[in-house]
């Protein structure tokens, strides 16, 4: 049977942080960190045998995805564009004219190149309104004064 050194755990975590960059997940960046570090603890150890290897291997996996996790939970990214992918929040406090009356609580308003549905007090079309809100994919609006 093949006898595991450190050099096999290098070239595991070698191998599994090139995966994380095609990878979507940030997950075998830190299984690479542990194979690597399992490589470090074998290097001065080196008759541990294959049955603890594994086993360190695995705890210091969990614990390092797990503990990446607490920390982003607690630290949260920042970012300059923080609704993003929240198109709708992104029209929050902009001021659009009317392209169809609101009728009834509900009406139709242009953005850019698109229509969107539009929730307020009725008011006749080509009437500014301020975007208040976002309920899913419906503006709120109210009249500008």
């Amino acid at each position: 049977m093949i006898e595991l050194t450190y050099w096999h755990w290098w070239i595991l975590a070698a191998a599994l942080i090139a995966f994380e960059i095609f990878s979507p997940l940030v997950i075998f960046l830190w299984m690479g960190a542990a194979a690597g570090i399992v490589g470090l603890a074998l290097l001065f150890a080196p008759e541990m045998d294959w049955e603890y290897q594994v086993l360190l291997f695995s705890v210091f996996s969990i614990a390092s995805i797990v503990g990446w996790r607490w920390y982003l939970r607690k630290n949260p990214t920042q970012t300059d564009r923080p609704v993003l992918n929240r198109r709708g929040e992104q029209y929050t406090g902009r001021v659009f004219t009317l392209a169809e009356p609101i009728i009834d609580g509900r009406g139709r308003v242009r953005v850019g190149d698109s229509m969107w549905t539009i929730a307020g007090e009725d008011c006749p079309a080509n009437t500014k309104v301020r975007v208040s809100g976002v309920d899913g994919n419906v503006l709120r609006v109210a009249p500008m004064n």
